[in-house]
C-alpha cells in the first residue's frame, strides 16, 4: 500500500466455497449461544481446491452430482451439487473428519478434558498435539504416506494399520456423501495423496464395490503427478460411478477470484 497505493488487495478464504451449507450440516448440536455470540459452526477448509474440481467436472464432464476427495497432508471430503457445496468433512477448524498426516481428524471431544487433566497438559499444549503429533505420525511413526506405503511394504504393522485406519475414514465419509446427494455422477481424487496414490485410490474404491464401483487397475497404475498420465478417469465402462483422478490448481482459482473481483 506504501510503494503502490492504488493496488487492489483481494482476499480468497478457504472457507468460502463451503458457505453455501444448510444450516444442518454447518451447526453444531451444542449451545445456540456458542454460535450466536462466539461463531461457533463448521466452516470447512480446502474450498479452492473443491471450487476448482467442481467447475472442471462440470465444464469438461458435465457432472452435476460429485465427491470430491482432497487427500494430502491435509485432506477433507466435499459433497457438491449443481456447483455449489452441501457438506464437507473439515469443520470449525480443519482438524476434523479425515485422518491427515498430523491431525487426528474426529475424535471423541471428551478424551481432551480427560488426558489434559492426567497428563497435566495446557490449551497450547493439547492444540499442538492433535494438530502436529497426531494423525498418520502417531499412528506409524512418519506422516509422509509415501514413507508409510514403505513401511507396509516392509511389513510394519503401525503401518498397515495406521493405513487401514486412514482408508476406513475416507470411505466412511464417501458413502455418507453418496446417501446424501442421493447418488453421485462421480468421484474425484485430488492432491499429493489423490494425485499420487495408486494403491490408496484402489484400496478405496475397492471398498466401495457395494456401490457397483469397478476400479480399472491397469489406468490407475498408469496415473499420477509424475508419470506422463497425470489425469484420467480410472474406472471401468460399467462401473455405476465413475471416479477420476483430477490435478487441483489453488492458484488459478485465487487468480479468477481476483480478477473477477476487481
Amino acid at each position: 500500500k506504501e510503494v503502490i497505493k492504488d493496488a487492489k488487495h483481494v482476499v480468497v478464504f478457504d472457507t468460502a466455497f463451503h458457505q453455501t451449507m444448510d444450516k444442518e450440516h454447518y451447526l453444531y448440536a451444542l449451545p445456540s449461544e456458542w454460535y450466536e455470540k462466539y461463531h461457533v459452526r463448521r466452516y470447512g477448509a480446502h474450498g479452492t481446491s473443491h471450487k476448482y474440481i467442481s467447475e472442471f467436472m462440470t465444464k469438461e464432464y458435465n457432472t452435476s452430482k460429485l465427491i470430491v476427495c482432497h487427500i494430502g497432508s491435509g485432506a477433507s471430503i466435499s459433497a457438491i451439487k449443481d456447483g455449489k457445496c452441501i457438506d464437507t468433512s473439515m469443520g470449525f477448524t480443519p482438524n476434523a473428519g479425515l485422518i491427515m498426516g498430523t491431525r487426528c481428524g474426529d475424535i471423541d471431544a471428551s478424551i481432551i478434558p480427560y488426558i489434559m487433566r492426567e497428563a497435566n497438559l495446557s490449551n497450547d499444549d493439547i492444540n499442538n498435539i492433535i494438530n502436529k503429533e497426531s494423525g498418520m505420525l502417531a499412528l506409524s511413526g512418519v506422516s509422509d504416506m509415501r514413507d508409510v506405503r514403505k513401511g507396509i511394504n516392509n511389513g510394519d504393522e503401525k503401518c498397515i494399520t495406521a493405513m487401514n485406519m486412514y482408508i476406513d475414514r475416507i470411505v466412511t465419509y464417501i458413502a455418507k456423501y453418496y446417501f446424501e446427494l442421493e447418488g453421485c455422477d462421480a468421484i474425484v481424487f485430488t492432491a499429493g495423496v489423490g494425485e499420487n496414490g495408486p494403491e490408496e485410490r484402489e484400496a478405496i474404491l475397492e471398498k466401495l464395490a457395494f456401490l457397483g464401483v469397478k476400479i480399472n487397475k491397469e489406468i490407475n497404475n498408469e496415473v499420477a503427478g509424475y508419470r506422463s498420465l497425470r489425469e484420467g478417469k480410472i474406472t471401468t465402462d460399467d462401473s455405476t460411478i465413475d471416479a477420476y483422478v483430477i490435478p487441483t490448481d489453488e492458484e488459478v482459482v485465487i487468480a479468477r477470484d481476483t480478477f473477477n473481483l476487481i
